[in-house]
């Protein structure tokens, strides 16, 4: 079942929602992290907020390789896997799904 939040559908599969507090609890290595820019840099035991989840495009669903948005700093996020990624806190503002 989908579950529709503001502009935004999401999964009910996904445990994670828009607001949660996650840290990456495997080595994902990145080259456009902005103080290491062209360079490998990996993100593991980064934290930061889910800001998105790909569920859909242009109202239509997709099935995202990479879909959770994660915001680490101001200038830095990336798209990463559930499995990736470790909660830490839920959102307060994150509606229910079930």
């Amino acid at each position: 079942m989908d579950t529709v939040l503001g502009e935004q559908i999401l999964d009910a599969s996904l445990a994670m929602k828009i607001g949660d507090r996650v840290r990456v609890k495997t080595s994902v290595v990145v080259y456009h992290h902005p103080e290491h820019r062209g360079e490998s840099f990996d993100i593991k035991n980064s934290e930061g907020e889910v800001i998105k989840i790909a569920t859909q495009w242009q109202g239509r669903p997709v099935s995202a390789n990479l879909p959770i948005v994660v915001k680490f700093s101001r200038n830095f996020k990336a798209h990463l896997r559930e499995n990736e990624l470790e909660i830490l806190s839920y959102s307060r503002n994150a509606q229910s799904l079930h």
